[in-house]
């Protein structure tokens, strides 16, 4: 009996020594989480200052480009845009010249085209709207060139005309002499434009008679500035032409 107690005693204390163990573990376990939460807890709010600073940084960065930026873009609306300048266009004010004649037998045609080849120059012809016919320039028949020559008056018209005066320095003017003065016609011709500010050098063509007063009278007509003027021959050479023009000074324009 007494060893039966002794038994149950023993069995007894080592339920209670379990239980203790047990409760001592569940303890310890608790303890272990407890701290294990409060450390999980400080690391979090640790490692929560260093996360705002980063995005701190990342705001301050941000601010700073944006301030950069700014600033460029202040600098540029504060800066007047560069003007380059533009070399100035130059034009050379190289005479120009046009070549005139009148000519019903070829000879002043000749010699006009002697002219306009030697200087590179333009070249015009007065056309007469009503051509002259041999009989016309018949002298002393009392034909339409007798008459036209004895009235200071008359204008003969002239088919087209120079659409470009206004381009041309220097005129060359060729005609023929009729009864000792150059045919109506060029008075047509000259009191159709201005010739204001411009040159006109005259030529004639005759088997005898000079210029003579023949340029005197056309000068009246029209503003221009007129060059002595020469008579020319038929046959007259093309280096003739050229001597002449060089001796009033056109080549060299």
């Amino acid at each position: 009996m007494k060893k039966f107690f002794t038994a149950l005693l023993l069995s007894l204390t080592v339920l209670v020594t379990g239980c203790s163990v047990n409760e001592a573990e569940t303890a310890a376990n608790d303890q272990s989480l407890s701290a294990g939460l409060i450390s999980s807890s400080q690391s979090s709010s640790s490692s929560t200052p260093v996360q705002s600073e980063t995005v701190t940084q990342s705001a301050a960065s941000a601010s700073s480009t944006s301030s950069v930026m700014q600033s460029s873009q202040s600098t540029l609306e504060s800066t007047p845009p560069e003007i380059v300048s533009q070399p100035e266009s130059t034009v050379e004010n190289k005479m120009k010249t046009l070549v005139v004649y009148f000519s019903c037998t070829n000879t002043t045609k000749t010699l006009a085209k002697y002219a306009a080849d030697i200087l590179g120059a333009d070249i015009y012809e007065i056309v007469p709207a009503e051509p002259y016919t041999e009989a016309d320039l018949a002298y002393y028949t009392n034909g339409r060139a007798d008459q036209e020559q004895n009235d200071p008056l008359v204008r003969p018209a002239i088919l087209g005309g120079v659409d470009n005066m206004s381009d041309y320095d220097t005129i060359i003017l060729g005609y023929p002499i009729w009864h000792g003065q150059a045919p109506r016609i060029i008075s047509t011709f000259l009191e159709s434009y201005d010739f204001s500010g411009k040159t006109i050098v005259p030529f004639c063509t005759s088997h005898s008679s000079g210029i003579g007063s023949s340029a005197d009278n056309l000068h009246s007509l029209c503003s221009a500035e007129w060059k002595s003027g020469k008579r020319f021959g038929g046959g007259t050479s093309k280096d003739e032409v050229n001597k002449w023009l060089n001796e009033i000074g056109i080549l060299d324009r």
